[in-house]
């Protein structure tokens, strides 16, 4: 494996495995849970993989016996129609966010669908992604008619049967972006949803969402969603997504789903409203132009830049956004130059920020079609 890129442990796969493909330099990662009873790569990092090789054209994978090492060789971003099966283990979600990094930069225009689980606990449901991860791209540039992420079907975990539907058009090269101001909130808007359960445990979580946030700011929608039949998917749930708006266009969110059938205790749709608006007001608090789940894809779209100076005021950072942060100085070498900004005690703007710098790498997309 000379040339190539060498990790340990199962832990940022899809960071690995997506700078890979971008970067198109090999990777090889060793002692994947290689001390545990069950050794080995996950179903859903399995599933993970082959979804990379549908959207890829000539990637070589290669994995041993016990599933504990894995080299991957990249080949050529192709795009086109594809469709996968998700592992239910893992939301769409998992899927999708590092489906969002790679679809710009494909040979055709990416048009996905995806089944299995759309919401769960662990993973950014769609509807988050499609709330403040979307508006994000179009940010740098990856806009246009056909950029659409849509719920076909929704699914519960754990039982799954939800169906997702992205396409998202391709672009030669990105924008470089100067987020930089924190503005203020100017409004709110959500998604309730309930599949197999009452209709009326939706309007119980909007109820008590309304009574935490109306003392802030008067502007707040939350739209029902209750899908029956078949779109329902095979459990039953619900769940609350909030997105706030700032005056200068930036989105931040907050989610919360109900605990998975059978899977712990379950909690009252009263408690998850109340619960989802704290999160919402913890992550307003946080501040920054990109809310804490989008972080790594603000970045990485900021590497991808072209050869200019982009700025990116963000809260504190995630650990999950730390280690990216690392990646991509391993694939792009590209450094970020952070800056902490305390705000003043009289300015109310919340927590620390950071100021992220970095000169993008001039990536542009070699795979792209010349018509």
């Amino acid at each position: 494996m000379c040339g190539g890129l060498s990790y340990e442990g199962c832990n940022f796969l899809r960071q690995r495995l997506v700078l890979s493909t971008l970067s198109g330099k090999r990777v090889r990662i060793k002692n994947i849970r290689s001390k545990e009873d069950d050794p080995g790569l996950r179903d859903f990092e399995a599933s993970f993989i082959r979804l990379l090789d549908k959207v890829t054209n000539g990637s070589r994978i290669e994995i041993n016996q016990t599933g504990t090492v894995l080299s991957y060789q990249p080949g050529l971003l192709y795009g086109g129609s594809i469709e996968h099966d998700c592992n239910p283990q893992r939301s769409i979600g998992y899927y999708l966010e590092a489906l969002l990094m790679l679809a710009p930069f494909m040979k055709m225009a990416l048009k996905a669908t995806l089944r299995g689980v759309t919401n769960d606990p662990n993973d950014p449901t769609i509807d988050l992604l499609k709330t403040t991860a979307v508006p994000l791209m179009k940010r740098f540039g990856i806009d246009g008619e056909g950029f659409d992420l849509r719920v076909v079907k929704r699914g519960m975990a754990p039982g799954g049967g939800g169906e997702v539907v992205l396409s998202c058009p391709i672009r030669r090269t990105l924008k470089p972006v100067q987020l930089t101001e924190q503005a203020k909130i100017k409004r709110i808007r959500g998604v309730a949803y309930s599949v197999r359960v009452s209709p009326q445990m939706a309007n119980r979580i909007v109820e008590s969402t309304r009574a935490v946030l109306n003392q802030f700011i008067p502007d707040i929608y939350i739209y029902t969603d209750h899908m029956k039949g078949a779109n329902s998917g095979k459990s039953p749930g619900f769940g609350l997504t909030l997105v706030a708006e700032t005056q200068n266009g930036c989105f931040l969110g907050a989610e919360m789903s109900s605990t998975p059938q059978g899977q712990g205790d379950p909690i009252l749709p009263e408690d998850l409203g109340r619960n989802c608006a704290k999160l919402l007001l913890e992550e307003i608090y946080r501040g920054g132009c990109v809310d804490s789940s989008n972080q790594s894809l603000a970045l990485l779209l900021m590497t991808l830049g072209q050869q200019d100076v982009s700025k990116v005021l963000l809260g504190p950072l995630s650990a999950y956004t730390i280690e990216f942060l690392r990646h991509v100085r391993d694939f792009f070498q590209v450094m970020f130059k952070i800056e902490v900004q305390k705000p003043l005690e009289d300015e109310r703007k919340g927590g620390d920020k950071v100021l992220m710098t970095c000169v993008g790498v001039g990536y542009s997309n070699i795979n792209k079609t010349i018509k």
